[in-house]
């Protein structure tokens, strides 16, 4: 087992060099839009390269080199949107999908505060430390409904893809994400809630993010942030 989990990091370092992606399009209306259109530009659009560091303003929208603002999408409360990668997400990794409502024209406004909620996971399946398996290895896409009650408004989006192959050090998760900018119709009168802030939704310390996924095997696994609202 040791000589397996020794082999399963070594792959996981290499993997680490060649299989970045960044999600550059929103999928509305079931099309997937031009890249950067709905979708702030990425300091890694070129590179790829993820954010590793928790505690910086990129975990927020990753563009502080970019300052990139992006039009706004319009979509109905209830209705299904997505981000569509530019790869597959090759790596061991867990999804999240978070929204904050911007207090006037969303392309002004750069998402500071704690103004987020999370409307969309997607978990690791495990079964007691006999396996753990990774629905996302395999998808480039990550699709998911607008809460029907969500008040009408412009807000950011935020797709959040960590990787997680090479986290059983500090630092080592990868967080994949980026912003669109969407306008929410014909919304209802909930209220979106726990909210967070990024940078301070994550310590990096937290059992889903600093993670041995080899050797062990977890028992079960804990999604990183708030609990997902629903609407």
């Amino acid at each position: 087992m040791k000589s397996f989990a020794r082999v399963a990091t070594l792959l996981a370092a290499v993997s680490s060099t060649l299989a970045h992606y960044t999600f550059p399009s929103l999928i509305v209306g079931g099309t997937t839009t031009t890249a950067w259109e709905y979708v702030r530009e990425t300091n890694n659009y070129n590179s790829q390269a993820p954010v590793t560091n928790v505690n910086s303003t990129d975990i927020r929208c990753y563009t502080s080199a970019t300052n990139a603002v992006a039009s706004t999408a319009t979509v109905a409360a209830g209705s299904s949107i997505g981000f569509a990668c530019d790869n597959t997400m090759y790596h061991a990794s867990v999804v999240n999908v978070y929204m904050a409502k911007a207090p006037g024209n969303v392309s002004t406004w750069d998402g500071s505060g704690t103004v987020w909620f999370k409307v969309y996971q997607i978990t690791p399946v495990t079964n007691g430390g006999t396996s753990i398996t990774f629905p996302t290895e395999t998808e480039s896409t990550v699709v998911f409904t607008v809460p029907k009650n969500l008040p009408s408004g412009q807000y950011l989006v935020r797709v959040e893809n960590i990787a997680i192959h090479a986290a059983s050090t500090y630092g080592g998760a990868q967080f994949y994400l980026a912003c669109g900018q969407i306008n929410v119709t014909g919304g209802g009168s909930g209220t979106p809630g726990p909210l967070v802030a990024f940078p301070g939704a994550y310590t990096g310390y937290e059992p889903g993010i600093l993670i041995n996924i080899y050797s062990p095997i977890p028992a079960t696994y804990t999604q990183p942030g708030p609990a997902v609202w629903t609407g």
